[in-house]
């Protein structure tokens, strides 16, 4: 069994978390928030994390601090970390070809630093290309061959970067020996989810669900895995749909599907770039991140009324769960 097909049958059926990275309000890392933290995600029934991803503002880490983040989950967890690999979409300066080469520059340096997987972020600017699909599987191939990990394509909407991948690129990258799956995550595009996942069916490779706000309808669609922010602070509110569907309960599914979908209605809404500042506060209120560190300098400023709502969110979870509890 090569690396890949052994990756792939680890990590079906689990919840990976696309971790936050914790930082001051200048963007700096904090190192012993982070360490606590990723102790805390540790001791959760998770398959791997995701760390250098969106919800983490990977793209946007100093080369030090990214490195230095992924020393600290390499560290503390023994399942498998998947690193995101790609260029912040700010640099529109950059060549095409220059962009290629920075994220092959990344994948590899993740493989250096213990990675058991890399994330391909899309180009969007493939995206109307008459070779873009083309060049988005012959960038798979590079990072794959120059990595030497199995890697796992990055279906993203364009509200984040990203682009709709046609289902001719998902069945041709599913169909490289290098690749472990593929990560849909279209926001609120149904459609486009369930195109990626009818092109990625019967290829024996992770369907791999981001959508936050699709959760459970992704998974009901033919998603066997689950990749997503919303379990960066609510791992067991995730996985509690997951194995419900996984284990054929349809009554306990639609329960733990109603309780996620309240929490991403809370998280994932306009302007959608804010939902890793909720997600900090989310996880400032599990206890998971200090206030310090609840930081997101990438993201659009929020009105107080929103963390009241996620707050508020939550205690009602909570206190739902103390009622069925009794």
């Amino acid at each position: 069994m090569s690396a890949t097909e052994e990756l792939t049958a680890r990590l079906r059926g689990t919840v990976l978390p696309a971790v936050l990275t914790p930082m001051d309000t200048a963007g700096s890392v904090d190192l012993r928030a982070l360490r606590r933290y990723a102790e805390r995600i540790a001791a959760e029934r998770v398959g791997g994390v995701a760390v250098w991803a969106h919800t983490g503002r990977g793209l946007y880490l100093a080369p030090t601090d990214r490195r230095h983040v992924m020393t600290v989950w390499r560290d503390v967890l023994d399942v498998p970390v998947v690193a995101g690999a790609g260029v912040p979409r700010s640099e529109r300066a950059a060549t095409l070809p220059t962009a290629e080469d920075a994220t092959v520059a990344m994948a590899v340096e993740a493989a250096g630093l213990g990675a058991d997987a890399v994330m391909v972020y899309p180009m969007a600017r493939y995206d109307g290309l008459p070779d873009g699909v083309d060049r988005a599987v012959a960038l798979h191939e590079r990072v794959a061959a120059e990595s030497g990990l199995p890697v796992l394509g990055f279906f993203l909407h364009a509200g984040a970067g990203g682009y709709a991948y046609p289902p001719e690129l998902v069945r041709r990258l599913l169909a490289l020996p290098s690749t472990t799956g593929i990560k849909i995550a279209t926001l609120d595009r149904a459609v486009d989810c369930q195109d990626a996942v009818r092109a990625a069916q019967g290829s024996g490779r992770l369907v791999v669900t981001g959508e936050d706000r699709m959760f459970g309808p992704s998974l009901m669609w033919g998603a066997d895995t689950a990749l997503v922010g919303i379990a960066a602070a609510r791992v067991g509110l995730t996985a509690a749909v997951l194995d419900a569907w996984s284990a054929g309960d349809a009554g306990a599914f639609l329960r733990a599907s109603d309780r996620l979908d309240r929490f991403a209605e809370a998280t994932f809404l306009a302007p959608i770039e804010g939902y890793v500042r909720r997600m900090m506060w989310a996880a400032v209120w599990e206890g998971i991140i200090p206030e310090e560190a609840a930081h997101d300098p990438y993201g659009p400023p929020l009105p107080d009324a929103e963390r009241h709502a996620v707050v508020a969110c939550l205690e009602a979870l909570a206190t739902a769960d103390e009622g069925a509890a009794v």
